[in-house]
This record gives structure tokens, C-alpha cells and sequence, in this order.
């Protein structure tokens, strides 16, 4: 039997050779609009890699509807660039789409050089913080027709399918919203009348495009906004997109950029959003392509199988490994790196507008200059250390050419990747720890599981260079009653080497003491299946059911010096876990300060008041120092080496991961 994921399919008259999709994703790699060697190489290495189609974008539309890091389709001196980018995924063998849009109320005046961006109506954005004005009715008819002119321009470019961004809070979704949308002629109102603008545009694209050509809305099952669209409603209006507008296939996703439903992050479980394309699977004769932490064969195959889809998008799946549907398609899964939806090299990076890459796969967004060649004359290379930077340097050191031997003194891989994916909805570090161990399977490395590296065995050995990758320890605070036997460091609580008691207080409000106080909130509630089984069978009513999910057994209280706790997480992953402490009761408290723990409570100190909290257990998680001790002893025994990870300064996952694989591509 055939593998669903490999069956072909048409779109209009456009066959893909198989149902994977890299949707179109913001990479920061333009400038000025104009197509950059770097976004071809990043496509070209996708293209190579097996995927049956591309969409790349968005694309402006005018001069207003796009960031300048974005792609350009609004002036046809962009023809050239954005020929040159579907010729290289068309050369390696992907279909090349395109998605167009108009970024209307989420356009910054910043970006458009102090003009104020247009919207169906005058309502206030909470994501440039800012109110846009008001469209005139001849300003519609402009944005429309600008749709229908970038068409022209990608289509004649060399692109096989264009795709237009119906939803995300950008223009067409705007004016289909009553909240955003509160116009009282033909294009507000009733909810035929606020879909009228996005009908328009598709029309308009399908009039100049023709018949024959594939035209895509990427469309929100629902837009995660109380008193919006809603799931009903956006199932009308794709229903509309296809019966009145000629649309060929709907590309359904999740949620408004000022939706406080989490969409993309690691707590989403895979494929939670598949059930929306189902909705409008059952309602229209056209492919539905479904989306949303979709990054596991097994998961995107059963979808299509069992019905709920036509085609799955693989979008950051894609960007951690180029090559995962080739390796699919061959039998080799267990080589696949999995994205982790960690979001600290796509996503946190958007607003700095610097260009994606990923924490996964260090070479994304880097293709050209990352390519490793081989060494004529191999070094003896011993890497001290197993988790994220050692592993990661061991892998590139020995596809550099080079004899490398890992030394890990714990009996397993990984170090704080582990800690890392202990929190709830932080699974899958781990996953990222058995991909780096099938790379290191794959290699020639030697490992060595449960070897103290020390001055003997530096001695014994005759290596011409070490990577010192020994991590970090976490450090204690010089208050009195830190050294009792109930206060513990966050590190061994995530670890499980230590339970803790009903009264939790946690000092520090970094990642690593909020990672550490959901964790422990979590002790005593529901699991998903529990809550499933509970809900099915009535046995609860879904209040009591929300309150057993989210309450657990413990009173977690965190105190935090700054002004605001998780100051160190990215941006994408911050306010989900601000949200997930406030839903499960945690007490913070920020600009606070440790004086004295005793056997049953802390005293704290805020705004120069003191105060007792009661405290069954004191969790520190107040940092952590570089573990460089074995640097003199490499000095001593004059070996070059050099350190990186937490044993060279404390960072992130991502910091660790890139270290390690430059430092290890890197030695000649």
C-alpha cells in the first residue's frame, strides 16, 4: 500500500508529487523586497530535500502592505528576483507557490516611514499599539486591484500557484471580523457584506490569472478571538471562497496574532488545530490543507488517512531539517531532526527582524556559507561534555574529517536539554537530545557514556585539541538558612531527585525558576487523558473538570528581584508561560528580595517592607556559573581548546547548539 504522504495530488492543473507543504513563513531575508541569495539557497536546500510544494512569502501588494524584509510582488522591477527564486525550487524539484497579502492594521508607522496604516475601520491594534485610519471606498478598489496586479507579476515570474493570507488579523481578515470591521455601506454590517472585500480580491486574482491557474486561500479555521469571526463563520466564508470566488484548494490555520490561545509554541499538542480543515473538509469538493505543529510522519500521515485533511503543512518541520520528506520517503525516520517548537531562532527573531534560523539545525538560513569539507589532515579531537554544545560540535568536528571521542561522565547524553523539556508542555528537549544521539549513532564519533574526564586520562591520551563543553553548576545565595536541608535547587527538583512540600517558594523569576514553578503547580492535576475520559463521560461538568486541570496540591509563590519575571525567554514563549502561571494560581512577586530563610518560611523585602511567607520548601533558582574547571588542567598538559556552551558563558539551547557546531566545523 501506498504512503498516503506520497500519493500525488492535483490543485487545478498543477500535480504535486506528494501531499507535504512548506507553507509560506516571514524570514527576514529580503531587503527592500528584493529576492537575496540567501532566501534562494534556504529554499533551494527544501527543494532538494523532497518537499512537494513550496509557498514562499508573504508578498506585498503595495507599498504600505509589507515589511521591507519581506518579499516584494508590488512593482515589476521584482519580476527578475522573483523569477530567479521559483526557478530554484522549480530546478530541484519542488512546486513553487506564492503567498500575497496586505498586512493593513498590523502595519507599524515605523515600517511605512510615518504614514498610518489603513484598515476597514478606525480600531485600535494591540499589536503595533496603534489605531489605523479608516479606508475610503476608493482605497478598497485600490487594494483589490493591487491583489489582482501582483498575480500578474508572480504568475509571470514562473510561480505555479498563488496563495493569498486571508486571515491572521491582516486586511482581508479585518474586514471580515465584526470587531475590526464596523463600516455601514456595502462591505460592513451583515456577515455577507463583511466578506465581500476578500471575495473581491479572489475574484479579481481569478480574472487575470485565468482559469487554469491555482489560486489558494490560507484561511482561519477560527481566529481564537472572543465576539470574532468564529469557527462557523469562517467555515461560511471558505465555502463563499470556493462556490463564488473559484478558489482551488483552502489552506486552514489557527488563531490572530492578538489571540491569547497559544498556536505554534511547544505547549500546543501536534496537530491540535487538524479538526478545523475537517470542518471544511466536510463542506467543499477542493483539497484542504491543514496546518499547525505538524512535525512527525506518523502524525501527518494518519490525518490525511483518516480524512481530516488533503495535504499537510510543514512549515518550521521544514526549517529544522530540509531533507525530512526524503528521509521519510526512504525509510529512514529515525534520522529525522524534529522542530521542538522552541521558537528561539524562527519566531523570537521576527521582531528583531533579523533572519530566521533555527536551534535545531544551525545551518538554516546559512546554507552557503555553512557547507562542511572534509579535512586532509584529521586532528585527535576529545570533546568533554554530552549535552547540547558537545554533542553539536562532535557531530560537525567529525563530518569536518576529524577523530573525535566524546566523554559524558553522566550514563546519558543530553545534560540540560533534559531539564528543559521537565516543565509542562516542554516535551519534546527531549526529542532534540534523541536526534542529536541517532547524528552522533550516524557519525564516526566515539562515545563514551559515564567517563569522568580528569588530569589522568588527559595525561594518558595524546589529543591535539579539546572542546570544553562541560555546562554549567547552579549556584547558591549567601542569605542565612540557605544551607537547610529543605532548601533545594531547581535543578534537582526538575530532575525529580527532590520532592517538594505544599508550601513552595521559589527565588528567582527567571525561565528557570517559572519553567520550574509550573512544573511543580502541575503536581496533582488531571492529565489529558483523564480529562477526555472525565469530559466523554460526563462525570464532571467542564468547570469542576477546568479547575481539577489546572489546581494542583501545591502553593507555589515566586519572588523576583527585577520588575518582571521570565525576563530571559523568548518573546513567542513568554507570555504563554506568564498566562499558564496565572491560570494555575501561582503568586509572584517581582521586585522582591530574599533576606532569610528559616525551617517554615522566608522572609522577603519589597519597597523596603519585610514579610513573612510561610515555606515548606525554598527552591533557588537564582543561576548558574560556567563549569570550566578542568581549563587549567588543558593549560597544564598544553592542549588548544576552546570552550563553549555554559562552560564559555550562560546562555540558551540555541546559543549551545551554534557554538558547538561552528566551533566544531570549524578546527582545521
Amino acid at each position: 500500500m501506498q504512503d498516503p504522504l506520497f500519493e500525488p495530488i492535483t490543485i487545478n492543473n498543477l500535480q504535486i508529487k506528494n501531499r507535504i507543504n512548506m507553507p509560506a513563513m516571514h524570514l527576514n531575508m529580503c531587503r527592500n523586497g528584493e529576492i537575496s541569495d540567501q532566501i534562494i539557497q534556504f529554499y533551494a536546500e527544501r527543494a532538494r530535500g523532497g518537499v512537494g510544494l513550496i509557498t514562499v512569502g508573504y508578498a506585498s501588494v503595495d507599498e504600505i502592505s509589507g515589511l521591507p524584509t519581506c518579499i516584494a510582488a508590488h512593482d515589476d522591477k521584482f519580476i527578475p528576483g522573483l523569477k530567479q527564486l521559483a526557478d530554484a525550487m522549480k530546478t530541484h524539484g519542488a512546486r513553487s507557490g506564492i503567498q500575497l497579502n496586505h498586512g493593513g492594521r498590523e502595519m507599524h508607522s515605523a515600517i511605512l516611514k510615518g504614514k498610518q496604516a489603513i484598515a476597514p475601520s478606525a480600531i485600535f491594534c494591540r499589536v503595533t499599539k496603534e489605531t489605523p485610519r479608516a479606508m475610503e471606498s476608493t482605497e478598497i478598489q485600490e487594494v483589490i486591484d493591487a491583489f489582482a496586479q501582483a498575480a500578474v507579476r508572480v504568475k509571470a515570474a514562473g510561480f505555479e500557484l498563488i496563495e493569498v493570507l486571508t486571515g491572521a488579523g491582516y486586511m482581508i481578515s479585518s474586514f471580515l471580523s465584526p470587531l475590526t470591521n464596523q463600516r455601514n455601506d456595502e462591505y460592513g454590517g451583515s456577515l455577507e457584506n463583511r466578506m465581500r472585500f476578500g471575495l473581491q480580491v479572489m475574484q479579481a486574482i481569478r480574472k487575470e490569472v485565468g482559469p487554469d491557474y491555482p489560486v489558494v486561500a490560507r484561511i482561519n479555521g477560527n481566529d481564537l478571538i472572543p465576539g470574532g469571526i468564529g469557527r462557523k463563520n469562517s467555515e461560511a466564508f471558505g465555502v463563499a471562497l470556493v462556490e463564488k470566488a473559484g478558489v482551488d484548494a483552502l489552506h486552514i490555520n489557527a488563531g490572530w496574532h492578538e489571540a491569547s490561545v497559544p498556536q505554534i509554541v511547544a505547549s500546543v499538542p501536534r496537530g491540535a488545530y487538524a479538526y478545523l480543515a475537517r470542518g471544511f473538509k466536510e463542506l467543499v469538493d477542493v483539497p484542504v490543507i491543514t496546518a499547525h505543529r505538524i512535525n512527525e510522519p506518523a502524525l501527518a500521515r494518519e490525518l490525511i488517512a483518516d480524512g481530516m485533511c488533503d495535504m499537510v503543512s510543514m512549515g518550521r518541520g521544514l526549517i529544522a531539517d530540509p531533507s525530512l520528506p526524503e528521509k521519510i520517503r526512504t525509510g529512514r525516520k529515525t534520522e529525522m531532526i524534529h522542530c521542538i517548537a522552541c521558537a528561539q531562532g524562527c519566531f523570537d527573531r521576527i521582531p528583531e527582524m533579523k533572519s530566521i534560523t533555527c536551534l535545531c539545525n544551525p545551518r538554516a538560513g546559512r546554507e552557503k556559507e555553512t557547507q562542511i569539507t572534509r579535512i586532509d589532515t584529521p586532528k585527535k579531537v576529545m570533546v568533554i561534555g554530552g549535552g547540547a554544545a558537545g554533542m553539536s560540535s562532535a557531530i560537525a568536528a567529525s563530518e569536518r574529517g576529524h577523530n573525535v571521542t566524546l566523554y559524558e561522565k553522566d550514563d546519558r547524553l543530553g545534560g540540560q536539554l533534559y531539564l528543559a523539556a521537565a516543565p509542562p508542555g516542554r516535551e519534546e528537549f527531549a526529542q532534540l537530545v534523541k536526534d542529536l544521539e541517532c547524528q552522533l549513532a550516524l557519525s564516526d564519533v566515539n562515545v563514551c557514556i559515564g567517563q569522568q574526564v580528569d588530569e589522568a586520562l588527559i595525561d594518558a591520551q595524546t589529543y591535539d585539541m579539546a572542546i570544553l563543553a562541560t555546562g554549567a553548576t547552579p549556584i547558591s545565595i549567601p542569605i542565612p538558612g540557605a544551607s537547610l536541608p529543605h532548601v533545594v535547587q531547581a535543578w534537582d527538583v526538575l530532575r525529580n531527585k527532590v520532592h517538594t512540600g505544599r508550601r513552595v517558594v521559589i527565588i528567582g523569576g527567571g525561565a528557570v525558576g517559572v519553567e520550574t514553578a509550573l512544573y511543580i503547580a502541575e503536581k496533582g492535576t488531571l492529565s489529558g487523558d483523564v480529562v477526555k475520559f472525565l469530559l466523554v463521560n460526563k462525570v464532571e461538568d467542564p468547570e469542576t473538570i477546568y479547575e481539577l486541570a489546572t489546581h494542583g496540591t501545591r502553593e507555589v509563590t515566586i519572588i523576583e528581584m527585577l520588575d518582571k519575571m521570565g525576563q530571559d525567554f523568548g518573546r513567542t514563549t513568554r507570555w504563554t508561560m506568564i498566562q499558564d502561571m496565572d491560570r494555575r494560581q501561582i503568586n509572584t512577586k517581582t521586585a522582591t528580595k530574599a533576606i532569610e530563610i528559616s525551617s517554615d518560611q522566608i522572609i522577603i523585602e519589597h519597597d523596603n517592607v519585610r514579610e513573612s511567607i510561610p515555606a515548606d520548601t525554598v527552591v533557588l533558582a537564582v543561576g548558574a556559573k560556567p563549569s570550566d574547571h578542568l581549563a587549567k588542567i588543558l593549560e597544564k598538559s598544553n592542549i588548544p581548546y576552546q570552550a563553549i556552551g555554559d562552560a564559555r558563558k550562560i546562555g540558551q539551547a540555541f546559543d549551545a547548539i551554534h557554538q558547538g557546531f561552528d566551533t566544531g566545523r570549524a578546527i582545521y
